[in-house]
């Protein structure tokens, strides 16, 4: 089959869909991946992937751009006529569904967090929602990586519940993040903070909970790893992470392709988001390295782990309860932590290990296929 994949930044599909990706070439598909392009592109097609170029403005709002950005992306649709199309990321889900819906090709989104769409209300947010029940309306199948986002969609009739799925997330590859033993205590204990570097992700509480903690424990030591996203309404300047950064509050380490040295090297992984996530796959990846975690209890944070034994929950925007729990960590012996971490390494095994994802989609694939033929 000619499989598309389709996504907001070649960087996601890169990182997150990578197994799945593999697992169709290997089966045999023919895959393109359409996406704005950037430096990974050539990973995609060092793997064997076909790239089409996708050129658009994730967080923009002009009837025009976006008109323009569902005419680019049904023109591709339509021109390669593929056998199946696998969405990821808000706008790529919509439009993509609604050119597979005018072209009668099979289609199956995956929602990976609400974002700010579902906060607005008026003409915009009555708009977004019309326009997903559209779209999904004949998908094969819609998948959400968390139930409270699957609720929301169900009570507002955005799509049948009989094609309504919940996954583990994007899944982890546990192979490729395997388990590191806790790092010494004896001189520092660093508290490792992996996002976009966005103020809906917590970062400014970050900030501002390093601040409180290291009066009582200097020896702790907060960072911050990821790219800058000055497209964002709600990006973070780099003069703000500078400035943080010369107080001697955090330390920026920039942005990698390869987290792994950073979860290693850290104690614990911060992620304070409020914004409407789908599972943090930065969350897994800490998991599977075996880091206890301290995250928001909003959905899909939440689920990335076992409360009060891998990590700790906080009330969204509370700076005294992250700094609380900062210090509740700070506090354990190394055994306590090292126990924790382990507890959240056998809890991705169990639940979030990327082989889970990638079967359903194959089999969801091998589904088609029947139909198709018996058709």
């Amino acid at each position: 089959m000619h499989i598309i994949l389709t996504g907001n930044t070649a960087f996601k599909l890169a990182n997150f869909r990578l197994g799945l990706i593999d697992k169709l070439i290997e089966e045999g598909h023919r895959v393109t991946v359409v996406a704005p392009p950037d430096k990974y592109v050539d990973t995609l097609c060092k793997r064997g992937c076909s790239f089409v170029p996708l050129w658009m403005d994730r967080n923009g709002t002009s009837p025009l751009a976006e008109f323009r950005l569902f005419v680019s992306l049904f023109w591709v649709i339509f021109i390669r006529r593929p056998d199946f199309v696998f969405s990821f990321t808000i706008k790529n889900n919509i439009y993509s569904g609604i050119a597979c819906r005018i072209l009668k090709i099979p289609f199956a989104p995956n929602v990976t967090g609400l974002g700010p769409a579902f906060s607005m209300g008026g003409v915009l947010g009555r708009t977004i929602r019309i326009l997903y029940r559209y779209a999904f309306r004949r998908s094969v199948a819609v998948f959400f990586q968390n139930e409270s986002d699957r609720r929301i969609f169900l009570e507002g009739g955005l799509v049948p519940a009989k094609r309504a799925y919940q996954l583990p997330g994007s899944g982890v590859d546990l192979a490729h993040f395997t388990f590191s033993a806790m790092p010494s205590f004896a001189q520092e204990v660093r508290f490792l903070l992996v996002a976009r570097m966005l103020w809906d992700k917590g970062i400014g509480l970050f900030a501002e909970a390093a601040r409180q903690v290291r009066l009582a424990y200097p020896y702790a030591r907060f960072q911050l790893l990821g790219p800058l996203d000055a497209a964002s309404k709600t990006g973070i300047p780099l003069s703000q992470i500078e400035s943080w950064a010369t107080e001697g509050v955090v330390e920026y380490l920039g942005s990698t392709q390869d987290v792994r040295a950073a979860l290693q090297q850290a104690h614990f992984v911060v992620l304070p988001s409020y914004y409407r996530e789908g599972t943090p796959r930065s969350l897994l990846e800490a998991a599977a390295t075996g880091r206890p975690i301290i995250t928001t209890d909003m959905p899909g944070c939440r689920d990335a782990i076992v409360p009060g034994l891998s990590g700790l929950l906080v009330r969204p925007q509370n700076v005294a309860d992250l700094s609380r729990a900062c210090i509740e960590l700070l506090r354990k012996t190394v055994v306590e932590c090292s126990e924790m971490g382990t507890i959240a390494r056998r809890h991705m095994e169990r639940h979030f290990d990327e082989r889970i994802v990638v079967q359903v989609y194959m089999e969801l694939l091998v589904g088609e296929a029947v139909r198709s033929q018996s058709a």
